[in-house]
């Protein structure tokens, strides 16, 4: 059975609120805080830019639709800063709540849409992987172009950036190297502690 345009339309209302969902990442000019659905094009531009770099298992289309949908949750559960661990506490929560409302509204694609969302937090397969360190990276380059203004304002160590890309360490392992040397430099200006 088709889903009646009338369903598919308000799905696609539902999904420009993306675009008021700021994030605590800024625009590489410095001029603002980029929102979610800056950050999951940029993303999915990234990943397909790498696509050379992923190993022989990642599925780039697949891992493209990730992170084209991987932030719709955050529509009704709000943005959730990487560092932030009293926001992560409820987190998983606030998400799965999210997606039970959010993924429906998309009638026969919600259903593909949340199944992608799901394989990208659990974060499991090599095209989940590969998603999730595009996921990283975007902001940690983001950081270091804008002289790691919010590191800075959020007194972000080296090891919690090290920490949280531990996939990107998996999944890219070339491109993690060239990021180490970015990281160097940011400690050496004081970007990071």
């Amino acid at each position: 059975m088709r889903d009646t345009t009338k369903e598919m339309l308000a799905f696609v209302r539902e999904m420009d609120k993306m675009k008021g969902i700021l994030r605590a990442n800024m625009m590489l000019d410095g001029s603002r805080h980029e929102d979610d659905a800056q950050h999951s094009w940029h993303a999915s531009i990234i990943a397909m830019l790498l696509a050379d770099e992923a190993g022989p298992d990642v599925d780039i289309d697949r891992a493209i639709k990730m992170l084209l949908v991987h932030d719709i949750v955050e529509v009704d559960a709000g943005d959730t800063y990487a560092y932030d661990e009293k926001g992560y506490e409820d987190k998983e929560e606030r998400e799965q709540r999210a997606a039970d409302r959010l993924f429906p509204m998309a009638g026969r694609v919600g259903a593909m849409m949340r199944e992608l969302w799901e394989e990208f937090e659990a974060c499991q397969t090599p095209t989940a992987q590969y998603a999730a360190a595009i996921d990283r990276l975007q902001p940690l380059w983001g950081n270091f172009w804008v002289d790691g203004k919010v590191w800075k304002e959020n007194n972000i160590t080296l090891a919690k950036v090290q920490k949280r890309n531990e996939v990107t360490v998996k999944a890219l392992p070339q491109i993690w190297r060239e990021t180490e040397e970015m990281l160097d430099e940011a400690l050496e200006k004081g970007y990071l502690l």
